[in-house]
């Protein structure tokens, strides 16, 4: 008898033991809650450096100068300036549709609505009184996404842009982390033969997306006004042959560029038209206007020491211009602190590293060169900043060199009438 109750008990014990591999044990799987409500926390904070970058972009529709978030601790003070930020949130591949739309569909809008319902749907897991592998797998193939583009634009900064954010570095770290956090609230979870509806949970993220994206459009500015340029070059014509031809792409539009070498903005400037293949549209000419007291009349304190020196060697040798202007670029920085405290020294740094303005930089003729340049802005009423591009004898409004560059240059590019059609 009692070796038939035996029996029977382990038979008992067997079948429960059957049960606990075809179904999930009651309650859920406890192993994998706390990953997923990490997985919240993680898609929550790139939610919010996610929005605080669209914020910053947002603000940036009016078509003014504002300070930008710059930090990797949410809410930290604004900056102004150039930062690293601000190169990114300038780039071309800040956002879509640039061409068609001024400023375009910043991406940072997109993955702020990709982390909120990454956050509501880890939330949704982390409630749930059954959880099964097959949930955390969707979550787990929603956060490869996140992590790809992370890759992707981890490349486009460094590479591409030569900047990096610290709001993208913000971004990129919680995609990591939660593809990870996301993976082992995966190895956590329960086994079930059930079928999760995997096809609403995918339309309902693409709902997320679609919503946020059609409030912009429809709340995104339309104003063209400036497409027919601020202002006109009352003299374009170059008699004392101070213009700098750049060339650019075959058959491109006659186009002038007003530059700083020592000038961070137009370092920027010239990237962003590089990057958005612009300058191959484009046949260019610079004409360089330096910010600096030493040679500048219109300036009482030099914003940019050194620049005059620049423009001398680019003057003094039209050929290597191109290659001075690209190396004053890339050597900004260093260069002004020579000037700052020794010009003589930062001048036989230029000679040095272009022997072919030897004999010419900081003579008569050199520094003459540099009047006649400024003398041309003069005569056409230029303001006294920089960068400023004309296309044709049509000047780009100062607005439009930044976030609405590419929209606004294409547009004058196809003409009035393409102008006046806007988005």
């Amino acid at each position: 008898m009692a070796t038939r109750e035996g029996r029977l008990g382990l038979g008992k014990n067997q079948l429960e033991d059957d049960d606990d591999d075809d179904f999930p044990s009651k309650g859920g799987s406890n192993g994998a809650k706390p990953f997923l409500w990490a997985v919240a926390i993680v898609a929550i904070a790139g939610a919010v450096f996610a929005g605080l970058s669209t914020a910053d972009f947002i603000q940036h529709l009016d078509r003014q100068v504002h300070s930008i978030h710059c930090s990797f601790i949410p809410g930290a003070a604004k900056e102004m300036g150039e930062s690293g930020c601000r190169t990114v949130m300038m780039s071309p591949y800040s956002s879509l549709f640039r061409t068609s739309m001024w400023g375009g569909l910043p991406i940072s809008l997109l993955a702020f609505a990709v982390y909120s319902y990454l956050a509501y749907r880890s939330i949704d897991f982390a409630l749930k009184k059954t959880l099964v592998k097959k949930d955390t797998l969707f979550l787990v193939i929603a956060f490869s996404l996140p992590l790809l583009m992370t890759v992707i634009y981890f490349y486009v900064s460094t590479q591409l842009v030569g900047a990096v954010c610290k709001l993208c570095v913000g971004i990129y770290s919680t995609s990591v982390i939660g593809f990870v956090m996301a993976l082992l609230a995966y190895v956590k979870s329960d086994q079930s033969m059930a079928s999760p509806p995997y096809v609403r949970w995918f339309f309902e993220g693409v709902a997320y997306v679609a919503v946020l994206v059609l409030v912009y459009l429809l709340a995104a500015p339309t104003n063209d006004k400036t497409l027919e340029g601020c202002g006109t070059l009352a003299k374009k014509d170059d008699p004392n042959q101070i213009l700098l031809h750049f060339g650019g792409g075959r058959g491109g539009s006659p186009a002038i560029a007003v530059l700083d070498p020592l000038c961070p903005a137009c370092k920027a400037f010239d990237n962003r038209m590089i990057v958005s293949g612009l300058r191959d549209k484009l046949t260019m000419d610079v004409v360089l206007f330096p910010l600096d007291k030493t040679c500048n009349w219109n300036l009482k304190e030099s914003l940019h020491p050194g620049a005059c020196a620049v423009s001398e060697a680019m003057l003094c040798s039209k050929d290597e211009a191109p290659k001075i202007l690209d190396w004053a670029f890339a050597n900004q920085e260093s260069l002004i602190e020579d000037a700052k405290a020794d010009e003589a020294k930062m001048r036989a740094r230029i000679t040095e590293k272009f022997p072919s303005v030897r004999g010419c930089l900081g003579t008569a003729q050199a520094k003459l060169k540099v009047t006649k340049s400024l003398k041309w802005a003069v005569a056409n009423a230029l303001p006294v900043l920089t960068p400023q591009l004309f296309i044709g004898d049509r000047r780009v409004c100062d607005e439009d060199t930044d976030l609405g560059l590419e929209y606004t240059v294409t547009a004058m590019l196809a003409g009035p009438r393409a102008a006046k059609g806007g988005h």
